[in-house]
């Protein structure tokens, strides 16, 4: 019998989970490919939170957590959190628990959890009442490596993965974010700056990985000139993942002139979320920082 993770027996307990979402949904109605079986884990889940009409700003946000791949122990601390803070704004937030390494998934999996997301919010652009051409994506720690990686495996002209013969109909539309946050991100793979929990959570069991797959997942390499625009927030004092990661990608988008913005703070700290503390007078900007952002794109209207 699998072990359950830490973050999942959480979900099983009374008021553990979040209660103030508008509604939840399963992530994949019949059932997630690969899935192991029909245990909690093995069932991603899509959280609502939807502003009232009259404040909705169009913008909708998907919220992953961070976690190391490992367990999404950061729905709490990070995720439902940030989805509240949006709300209150207007914009629309749907938390995605996805599949981690804890439950015996890895790479392909938490990629296809995070694309199914986007490509799910955008499908019910109409119905949610944004903007179909306005779905980002915010993650934080390996969430924001999810974010990264969806971005990257989703170009404009579609997604490559795709047969065309598929008769799912969700599977025409885009899962590519129209921008990216990345909160304390896990980027690379490269041993001098990878975060080594998050690196054995994507690999898998698989010793050694197959050719590449290292630099695939490392999303620095990765970056084309089509990227989604990015927003990278982290901390000069993480001792998690290092801020070095955050660089990486902001430099890689630089080189393939995206638009991008670093925001690099010297208080705060790894899973800080929100960072809505007084002894972070720093880094708790950098949320009123994102939706200015956000508005020089054109996203936040």
């Amino acid at each position: 019998m699998r072990p359950l993770p830490l973050s999942l027996g959480c979900l099983l307990l009374a008021g553990c989970v979040a209660r103030d979402f508008t509604r939840k949904a399963p992530l994949w109605p019949d059932g997630a490919p690969a899935a192991k079986g029909s245990r909690k884990g093995d069932t991603p889940e899509l959280y609502y939170y939807l502003p009232p009409p009259t404040k909705a700003t169009g913008m909708a946000v998907i919220v992953a957590p961070g976690g190391s791949y490992a367990h999404t122990g950061g729905l709490w601390g990070e995720a439902f959190p940030t989805a509240r803070w949006l709300v209150e704004r207007g914009i629309t937030a749907v938390v995605l628990r996805y599949r981690v390494s804890g439950d015996d998934y890895h790479h392909r999996d938490f990629l296809a959890d995070g694309k199914q997301a986007v490509r799910t919010v955008r499908a019910q652009a109409a119905s949610l009442g944004v903007a179909p051409d306005r779905i980002g994506m915010i993650g934080f720690s390996a969430g924001g490596h999810l974010a990264a990686f969806v971005a990257s495996a989703c170009p404009p002209a579609g997604d490559r993965s795709i047969d065309p013969a598929d008769p799912d109909p969700l599977l025409r539309v885009s899962c590519r974010p129209d921008f990216i946050v990345m909160v304390y991100p896990v980027v690379t793979l490269d041993d001098r700056w990878a975060h080594q929990r998050s690196k054995r959570s994507l690999l898998g069991p698989e010793d050694p990985p197959p050719l590449g797959l290292i630099q695939r997942l490392s999303l620095e390499t990765q970056v084309g000139p089509d990227a989604p625009p990015a927003f990278l927030v982290h901390s000069r004092r993480d001792r998690k993942v290092q801020f070095h990661n955050s660089e990486l990608y902001y430099e890689a988008m630089q080189t393939a002139g995206r638009p991008a913005e670093l925001h690099l703070y010297d208080d705060g700290r790894h899973g800080v979320g929100l960072a809505q503390s007084s002894r972070m007078p720093a880094m708790r900007q950098w949320p009123e920082q994102m939706l200015t952002w956000l508005r020089g794109l054109g996203m936040l209207r």
